[in-house]
Parts: structure tokens; C-alpha cells; sequence
């Protein structure tokens, strides 16, 4: 388990982005969505949501791309590496993509979302919930 006093340092594949969030995270999900293998090139990203109160760019300033309304993706300009995830729907969190982490391997999925969107060839059994859009929630991310 991660304590709840320890801060998580991460960036950008080229260092030009540095970010910190401090706790634990407030949930840690693979995300299957179209959006996100699009916005990122692979078959699903996991994710890391925080508190925004927890969360800080230590380095440099991310890129914004609005890819749906609502939702702001945060990435470096000089490399293009995906960092974090805002949406008017989860007010008050920052979600970070879990391969920017300096220790990735601290934050073990707990969750499938999306599933109705994922890659018939993704095969995974890791024995995690899975379900068909976020949680019980409809719509896009």
C-alpha cells in the first residue's frame, strides 16, 4: 500500500515536464476508451487519479489538447509523452498516466474501465473487475 504521506515525482519522456503528486492515489484503473488509445498510440492506458489539491507541475508547463468537451489532456510539446487526464465530470482530480511515474511499478491497477471499447485481441487475465464504461457511469470519457 502506498502511504499516505508519500510524494510521487514524474514527467515527460524528454524531462521538459515534471510533475508531483503527493498520497495515495484515489483510484488506479487500465482505461480501454477509444480517446485514450487514440491520444496515447496504445491498445490502453493506466491511470492514476489524485486529488487536485495533491497534484503540482514541478518543471516546465504541459500542452493542453481538448480531445471532448469537457476534457482537457495535459502532454509535453517537445516530446509528445501523455501526462495527465482532467474532465468537468471527475471536478477536483487530476489523473496522471502511470508510465510518466518515476516508480510506475508502486501503483498496481485496480480496475478495468471501458471495456466495451477494448481491443478484441487485448487478452489480460489478471483477475481485476472489469467494466463496460467507467465504473456504473455512461457516456465517453
Amino acid at each position: 500500500m502506498i502511504p499516505s504521506h508519500e510524494s510521487h515525482e514524474g514527467g515527460c519522456l524528454c524531462g521538459a515536464v515534471r510533475y508531483r503528486a503527493s498520497g495515495r492515489p484515489l483510484w488506479v484503473a487500465h482505461c480501454h476508451c477509444r480517446s485514450c488509445r487514440r491520444a496515447s498510440g496504445a491498445a490502453f492506458v493506466t491511470w492514476a487519479g489524485f486529488a487536485q489539491a495533491a497534484f503540482a507541475v514541478t518543471a516546465g508547463e504541459p500542452a493542453q489538447f481538448a480531445s471532448s468537451p469537457g476534457v482537457a489532456r495535459g502532454f509535453c510539446a517537445a516530446c509528445g509523452s501523455p501526462l495527465t487526464y482532467q474532465a468537468e465530470r471527475f471536478a477536483g482530480e487530476v489523473h496522471v498516466t502511470v508510465g510518466t511515474l518515476d516508480v510506475p511499478e508502486a501503483f498496481p491497477p485496480e480496475v478495468h474501465v471501458w471495456c466495451a471499447h477494448a481491443l478484441p485481441w487485448v487478452r489480460l487475465d489478471d483477475g481485476l473487475p472489469r467494466h463496460a464504461g467507467f465504473g456504473d457511469a455512461g457516456g465517453e470519457p
